[in-house]
């Protein structure tokens, strides 16, 4: 007696018979080539992207817990000391608020700005062009250049060039726009809102271009308005690019350094010294690398849980959109 036959299982038949797709012979080697094929293009990327930023990041975290100065001569480990220091500093914490006071007073009208001026240029029929350029010309100056040339307009008091406009409508000049308190973070923030919003700008003109034309068409059709247009066509068609102008924006603002700097280098009485202001001063004056790493990181934190934020609520909003 001879035993029967083995016979391998139908694995075509069983598939077909449950509607799930029939396995590809030799898949298994395929995705291993695929994936030893992908390797091999973005080593050259994924060698550049630990160099250039996971090294730098772990020597930072390294740094931050020693009492290392900036001669490199290394420092003794001192563990979570430098952030305790940082967190218990009264000056890193004001300077964490004038970060924040600079974030809310430029985030909203670089914003809305560049949504306007979007709109505008937008609509324009001729020498369309020339605004374009106009009003993205200011992003493309360096940093530098920008904070040279409003310190000559706004500085110094007097003679300046915004006190002598505003001496011309009759107005009172003499303002201290960089050396009063009361003063010093605004001028900072119009400076920035000149220099920056043509960016933003740029982002809602290049929405503005990808929103269908027939939607407009059908609308008039239907004796819509222009607001109507607007309000029911256009903002709702932007609002994924809203978010990301929200967070870039956000970013940025959180980020400021250059125009402090230049402009008021932290004063007067320490009104417009940013927490970037502070990690230099205490890295690159007081020769703590060590500490100024601990409050870098400190402040990354904040930056982290504010994109978190921002983007839970961005899907929360568009959840509640789609349902």
């Amino acid at each position: 007696m001879t035993a029967p036959a083995r016979t391998e299982p139908d694995t075509t038949a069983a598939h077909e018979a449950t509607g799930a797709p029939a396995p590809v012979p030799g898949g298994t080697a395929i995705r291993h080539g695929r994936f030893e094929h992908g390797l091999m293009f973005v080593a050259p990327f994924l060698a550049l992207y630990a160099l250039f930023l996971v090294w730098p990041v772990v020597l930072g975290i390294k740094m931050s817990l020693t009492s290392d100065n900036i001669t490199g001569s290394g420092g003794e480990y001192v563990g979570f000391d430098n952030y305790t220091e940082a967190l218990s500093d009264p000056d890193m914490w004001e300077a964490l608020w004038q970060t924040v006071w600079f974030t809310l007073l430029s985030t909203v009208p670089l914003v809305l700005l560049g949504l306007v001026m979007a709109l505008l240029a937008h609509g324009l029929r001729f020498v369309d062009w020339l605004w374009r350029l106009s009003w993205f010309a200011p992003y493309l100056l360096p940093s530098g250049v920008v904070g040279l040339l409003w310190l000559w307009i706004i500085y110094p008091a007097d003679f300046g060039l915004a006190d002598q406009l505003l001496a011309e409508f009759g107005l009172h000049p003499g303002i201290g726009w960089l050396t009063d308190p009361q003063y010093a973070m605004l001028s900072i923030v119009i400076t920035t809102i000149w220099w920056t919003v043509g960016f933003n700008f740029l982002l809602y003109l290049a929405a503005l271009q990808s929103i269908p034309q027939h939607l407009y068409e059908a609308a008039e059709l239907d004796g819509a308005t222009a607001w109507q247009r607007l309000w029911h066509i256009t903002l709702p068609m932007l609002r994924r690019t809203t978010g990301v102008v929200v967070i870039l924006q956000l970013l940025a603002s959180l980020k400021i350094f250059d125009q402090v700097y230049i402009m008021t280098q932290g004063g007067p009485d320490g009104a417009t010294r940013t927490t970037l202001l502070y990690v230099f001063e205490e890295g690159f004056t007081g020769y703590r690398i060590g500490y100024a790493s601990a409050a870098s990181y400190i402040f990354f934190a904040l930056i982290v849980l504010v994109s978190l934020i921002h983007l839970h609520l961005a899907r929360r909003t568009r959840q509640e959109s789609t349902s």
